[in-house]
């Protein structure tokens, strides 16, 4: 060997030797606000002198290890004072920050949490953050801050329209949405059909949607994922605010029961609008109320306790004769605990129920339905050291759907009470989440996840010949629900179909001249429970299934890819991503599917496939008097049931025409442009201005192409799905906010909200309906349209 190999390699090792030597130090703690001990989601601690850092979890805590030294330690977090403490590391320590809030920016609109280059060189991508302050500054209908109407004005976000539940991510639908709060699931994010969601701005602390780059930690939905902690309330002193609206009230309390140790969190809304209705003569009632509580108890320093929950109802009310109840109810008993500095973990029990309620006078029956879950989880975050982070944990779902019970609400009814075939589940799986920086440019985040669903036996299963639930007539070329060969009563011990997938992920990070980077992910998800719903917008009355022998899990394949860079030192910022979206199994209906109270719901379901793909750009201005985004989404979303191959019958093969003859067609929720523009203006210490425009492509829909006359009456035949669209939708909204002058004497804050929804009162269509004209006996078209003008008032205070 030459001498001068022998010497480079010999170098080398004695390098690494070196470097395996060296004394490395763990430096932990929780950061807080510190008018309140409330914990901070995502605060930044940055190392200088070695360009490292990391971030504190959901629980506020933070672990970073470095060789042994003295550093300059920065924590900074957007809206708070930044600190800079000089910290000898010749031994593990334990270090909590508190941090106060900049005065001078405490009215001021917080578009993210910190843009800067940590945030560049993360590998995660495709995540969307907002602050509570945002939520309550951007202007909305009835002067009520919402957070889904905050989150649709972001790239790849859109809804189904106005007064629309629900909310749709980059093509996907609804159902493919996993909603959390504070751990537990949320099955219906709406209150009155979608005017409001269920939560209380006042009461939220922390809000993330993933799009794309899901981290392993999370499974259930193939579309998106949704996550809102609440806060923890006040440990130092008693705090109370609210609002007065226009149609609902909110009132929120927070304080200590044992100061600096254990606090408390209780906040209600109420809708009273439908108080006013006699006034006009009007019986009918439309209104909902929600609570949110939360407590938290601070053992000692390695042990702390939340118990959480959230409670809501609405009620639709038509002349006593139909009467319309539903809501969720959901809480969570987490303990966290700190094995060492450097391992965190957490010990989740979550119940969830979903629960629709109808009664009818008028057919003299009343109808109970909804879906509830068990869950329980561990997740252990380990901070090896400040190159590497390991996440995993496991958690398993227990599962009860009730599809339905009519019970007659009077003897002489003529209905008897009928339960329909309830159904059990439950989904189990583990996973290992894995954050590496590779290099000082390039980071990578990789995990897998292992999850399993089994669909247990139940009261009553129906069998089909050939195991065939939808039959196809060739000379009709037109579906038709099977009939069943006969009946068994598998017991709940059996198991009627389990289903087992991995679930890789990965996402990369290139950085390069501090302010730019690269970033590419690719998710792998799979999704056991479908929303059973054939209208653009899902309504409370859509029905949960499970999985099963004939209804397949969805999965889905994502890929994405994207730029993005800081601009003038974080003042502005661009993100510019591209997306493809791949999913097997996404069901599909047969024409004229009656999907309410029916007991074979899959014989009139079939399994297809879906695909959306698209360009989504986002341009913030994230300082000054000026601040806001504009965001544009570029895409395309389809989905397609081709025939079936069911063999050869008679020498010929038996190939089904499948849905729209196994061709390509637009979701309901396909909308090719989608342009939101969002701006805050600071005008002086008491006023701020507010505006949003938002453009969007119309909807899919389906409109008559012909007519024909049976027994004198005319009646419409339809062509290929979802063919047409809406007209294209836009409006300009814009509020102002008064802050008057605060008085040192007065312990109360208030400020007044003046809010234009709508301010060119545009008639937006949320459907077309054509009908014969009774004059001239014509063909016409009718647009419906929610809302024109909106003005409201909203009055807020804190004491």
């Amino acid at each position: 060997m030459p001498r001068h190999l022998l010497a480079l390699l010999l170098a080398l090792f004695g390098h690494f030797f070196v470097l395996q030597a060296q004394q490395r130090y763990t430096l932990s703690g929780t950061i807080s606000e510190a008018t309140s001990n409330e914990t901070l989601i995502g605060v930044t601690v940055a190392i200088s002198e070695l360009k490292t850092g990391t971030t504190t979890n959901e629980y506020g805590f933070y672990s970073i290890t470095l060789p042994k030294g003295q550093y300059q330690v920065i924590v900074s977090y957007l809206g708070f004072q930044e600190v800079i403490e000089t910290i000898n590391l010749d031994q593990n320590r334990k270090q909590d920050f508190n941090l106060f809030e900049k005065a001078e920016e405490l009215e001021e609109v917080v578009v993210t949490e910190d843009v800067e280059r940590l945030d560049i060189r993360k590998p995660q991508m495709s995540v969307t953050t907002l602050a509570a302050k945002t939520i309550k500054q951007v202007p909305v209908v009835l002067g009520e801050a919402d957070v889904i109407k905050s989150l649709v004005l972001l790239p790849g976000v859109t809804n189904a329209g106005e007064a629309s539940s629900g909310f749709n991510v980059r093509g996907g639908a609804a159902d493919q949405n996993l909603i959390l709060l504070d751990e537990a699931t949320v099955f219906n994010s709406s209150h009155l059909f979608g005017f409001f969601s269920v939560f209380n701005p006042d009461a939220i602390k922390d809000v993330k949607l993933f799009k794309g780059g899901i981290p392993a930690r999370y499974g259930g939905r193939v579309s998106s994922v949704l996550d809102i902690f609440q806060k923890e309330g006040n440990s130092k002193d008693l705090k109370v605010n609210g609002g007065i609206g226009a149609v609902a009230s909110r009132l929120l309390v927070e304080g200590p029961i044992q100061k600096d140790r254990a606090a408390f969190l209780i906040g209600g809304r109420a809708s009273y609008a439908h108080l006013f209705l006699p006034l006009f003569d009007i019986n009918s009632k439309a209104y909902f109320y929600d609570l949110n509580a939360k407590i938290n108890h601070r053992i000692n320093e390695n042990n702390n306790i939340f118990l959480s929950g959230y409670f809501g109802r609405d009620l639709f009310n038509v002349n006593e004769r139909f009467v319309n109840v539903y809501g969720n109810a959901v809480g969570n008993l987490r303990w966290n605990h700190l094995f060492s500095d450097k391992l965190f973990s957490n010990l989740s029990l979550i119940y969830s129920d979903y629960y629709y309620g109808l009664e009818l006078d008028f057919v003299g029956f009343e109808w109970d339905s909804g879906i509830r879950n068990f869950n329980i989880k561990y997740d252990l975050k380990h901070y090896l050291n400040d190159k590497f982070q390991l996440n995993y944990g496991v958690n398993g779902i227990y599962y009860v759907f009730n599809p339905g019970k009519i019970v007659p609400n009077s003897p002489d009814s003529g209905i008897l009470e009928e339960q329909l075939t309830k159904k059990y589940a439950n989904e189990n799986a583990a996973y290992i989440d894995v954050e590496q920086k590779i290099t000082n440019n390039l980071s990578i985040q990789y995990g897998l996840r292992a999850s399993q669903f089994n669909r247990f036996g139940q009261d009553e299963f129906y069998v089909y010949e050939n195991n065939n639930p939808v039959e196809f007539d060739p000379f009709t070329l037109t579906y038709r629900e099977g009939e069943a060969i006969d009946t068994i009563s598998p017991g709940r011990e059996e198991t009627l179909k389990t289903f087992f997938n991995l679930e890789p992920r990965i996402s990369m990070s290139y950085s390069f001249k501090e302010k730019n980077s690269i970033k590419a992910s690719y998710t792998r998800l799979a999704q056991y429970l479908h929303l059973l719903s054939n209208t653009n917008s899902p309504t409370p009355l859509d029905v949960w299934t499970p999985s099963g022998p004939f209804v397949k899990p969805q999965l889905l394949d994502q890929y994405a890819v994207g730029y993005f860079r800081n601009i003038k030192n974080g003042e502005y910022s661009l993100e510019t991503e591209a997306f493809y979206k791949d999913i097997q199994n996404r069901i599909d209906y047969i024409d004229g599917a009656n999907l309410i109270a029916n007991k074979a719901i899959e014989r009139v379901i079939l399994n297809g496939e879906a695909r959306a793909y698209g360009l989504e750009v986002l341009f913030r201005k994230n300082e000054g008097r000026f601040k806001g985004w504009l965001a544009y989404t570029l895409s395309k979303s389809e989905q397609r049931t081709p025939g079936r191959e069911l063999g050869f019958d008679s020498g010929r093969s038996n190939l089904e025409t499948g849905i729209n003859f196994g061709d390509w067609y637009n979701t309901p929720y396909d909308k090719t442009h989608d342009l939101s523009l969002y701006g805050s203006f600071d005008l002086n210490e008491k006023w701020n201005i507010n505006a949003n425009f938002v453009y969007q492509t119309g909807q899919p829909t389906n409109y008559p192409i012909g007519q024909f006359e049976f027994e004198g009456v005319n009646v419409p035949y339809y062509g290929l799905r979802n063919k047409e669209r809406l007209p294209d939708y836009h409006r300009l909204d814009i509020s102002a906010t008064l802050t008057p002058k605060r008085n040192s004497r007065k312990k109360i804050q208030s400020e007044w909200v003046f809010s234009i929804y709508n301010a060119y009162s545009r008639k937006n269509a949320a459907s077309i309906n054509f009908r014969e004209n009774e004059d001239t006996g014509r063909n016409e078209a009718v647009r419906t349209a929610i809302f024109g003008i909106v003005p409201s008032v909203t009055y807020n205070f804190k004491f």
